[in-house]
């Protein structure tokens, strides 16, 4: 298969020295590898974990699971021969599918894919929902906000979302890897501030954090807005990283220096 895309697709199987080459691979690899426990429904685990031992395990067998997905790469890479012209990148695996086999294994295939998108997507949902009715109605409405009511705001907000997302998946080509690099892009913006708070919790501030964020964030929007995906070959997900993470750094020691006077007063007033 190999032999063949290469025989008629010259270089595809390559990295290029220019555009999505190995500076974009080395950097992607790393802000998808940093930004893979921000996911709010990622580390929200941690929470209902019964021992740390959980955590040492999943390191070990979490890493195991990335081997199937050179299972995908083949079907990826099939596809292109098995169809040859294909528009939405997206289709490949149930066009190829269409053309090789009976149309009841599509059937089963898509069903197959159905079942496994429902696991992480109900958590992304109901995470989606919980974070609306915690941190945006909540404070909102104000602290007389009683538990029965974020749980209906949480309810309603999921199928919301779901609309949402639904919608999109229809109208939109966007290939799904490019959104899911475009995701890690925004939440690896979390993992400076989360970073200096678990090593260095004096390093950072309230006001460096959510400068670092924002600036992070505001980057990558600026990115994506104007199409532009590489920066001198780099992922400009990582550029919006690093210097997320001189904001962070720089605000935090000039809103601690400004902060600390106020605080030996305090102390020569006690």
């Amino acid at each position: 298969m190999f032999t063949k895309i290469n025989a008629e697709k010259p270089g595809f199987l390559t990295l290029g020295a220019k555009g999505m080459g190995i500076p974009w691979f080395i950097s992607t690899v790393a802000l998808t590898g940093l930004g893979f426990y921000m996911w709010p429904h990622a580390f929200g685990a941690v929470y209902t974990a019964k021992h740390e031992r959980v955590f040492r395990k999943n390191a070990i067998f979490l890493p195991l699971y990335q081997l199937i997905l050179l299972f995908v790469f083949f079907a990826g890479f099939a596809a292109i021969l098995i169809t040859p012209g294909l528009t939405n990148s997206n289709l490949a695996l149930l066009d190829a599918v269409q053309k090789v086999f009976p149309g009841w294994v599509a059937g089963v295939i898509g069903g197959a894919g159905v079942l496994t998108a429902i696991v992480p997507g109900s958590l992304m949902l109901m995470c989606a929902g919980t974070l609306i009715a915690e941190n945006i109605y909540r404070p909102l409405v104000g602290g007389n906000t009683s538990p029965k009511q974020l749980q209906t705001i949480a309810r309603v907000m999921v199928w919301v979302v779901a609309a949402v997302t639904f919608l999109f998946s229809i109208h939109s080509n966007a290939a799904i890897v490019a959104l899911l690099l475009m995701g890690y892009n925004f939440v690896s913006q979390f993992f400076p501030t989360v970073l200096l708070a678990v090593f260095a919790r004096r390093a950072v501030s309230k006001a460096g954090a959510f400068a670092g964020i924002i600036v992070g964030v505001a980057m990558v929007v600026y990115f994506t807005m104007s199409n532009l995906s590489l920066l001198w070959g780099v992922n400009t997900g990582f550029w919006a990283l690093l210097v997320n993470f001189i904001v962070v750094v720089v605000v935090s020691l000039m809103t601690r220096e400004a902060t600390q006077p106020r605080e030996l007063n305090v102390e020569s007033a006690g």
